[in-house]
C-alpha cells in the first residue's frame, strides 16, 4: 500500500479508538477512509482514485442501438 494510504489507515485508526471505537470498528473505519481514496487494480496494487493505470484503457465495447 502506499505510504500516503498507510498514513491515511493510521491517522484513522486512531482517530476512531481515540473516540472510544472498538479496535474491530477502529480498523473498518480505517480500511473505509482508504478506500475513499485509493482501490485496488487488476495489478494488484493500490492506486489513488483517478489515476490512470492499464485496467482505465481497456476497450468498451457496446451492442448495437
Amino acid at each position: 500500500m502506499p505510504q500516503e494510504a498507510q498514513q491515511i489507515f493510521a491517522a484513522a485508526f486512531k482517530a476512531a479508538q481515540s473516540d472510544g471505537m472498538s479496535e474491530e470498528g477502529a480498523r473498518q473505519i480505517a480500511w473505509n477512509s482508504v478506500k475513499n481514496q485509493y482501490e485496488k487494480g487488476s495489478d494488484r496494487k493500490w492506486h489513488a482514485k483517478g489515476e490512470v493505470t492499464a485496467q482505465h484503457h481497456k476497450a468498451v465495447t457496446s451492442g448495437g442501438n
